[in-house]
C-alpha cells in the first residue's frame, strides 16, 4: 500500500513552525481536497505565550503575531520541500489561530488538485520519463 502524503506534509509544517516560534505543535492533521492541503495544528503555545494570553488582549496580541507571522513567512519563501511534495505550486495560505484552544488552522492551496498517495520511486522515475 502506497504511504500517505499527509504525514510527510506534517513534518514540513511542524518544521516550519518550530523554526519561527521555538517550539512545533504537538499534534497535526492534514487532509487533501481537491488543491487544498487543510491541517489542523494542536499544542502549538510556548510556555511565554501561554503567559501572554491570560488577559483577553494578551490573547488578541498572540492571535495576531501567529497568523501574520505565518503569512508573511509563507508568502516570502515556501517551505523547501512542500511544493515538491504535493507536485503543485503553492498559490496561497490561509491561516488562524484560536488562542484559548490552543488550535490553529492552515489551509494551503495549490494550482493542481494534489494526489494523496506517494510515488514509489521507480514510479516517479517512470512518469518523469514520460512526461
Amino acid at each position: 500500500m502506497p504511504r500517505r502524503k499527509e504525514q510527510a506534509f506534517n513534518e514540513i509544517v511542524r518544521r516550519v513552525r518550530k523554526e519561527c516560534f521555538g517550539k512545533g505543535p504537538e499534534r497535526i492533521h492534514t487532509v487533501f481536497v481537491d488543491n487544498m492541503a487543510i491541517s489542523i495544528l494542536h499544542g502549538n503555545l510556548t510556555p511565554t505565550e501561554k503567559f501572554l494570553s491570560q488577559t483577553p488582549e494578551g490573547a488578541e496580541i498572540v492571535r495576531a503575531a501567529r497568523t501574520n507571522m505565518i503569512q508573511t513567512l509563507y508568502s516570502q519563501h515556501v517551505p523547501d520541500g512542500m511544493e515538491e511534495l504535493v507536485g503543485s505550486k503553492m498559490t496561497h495560505l490561509f491561516s488562524d489561530f484560536k488562542v484559548e484552544e490552543d488550535m490553529g488552522v492552515s489551509v494551503f492551496i495549490f494550482e493542481k488538485p494534489i494526489d494523496p498517495y506517494l510515488s514509489e520511486p521507480s514510479e516517479r522515475a517512470h512518469k518523469e520519463n514520460v512526461e
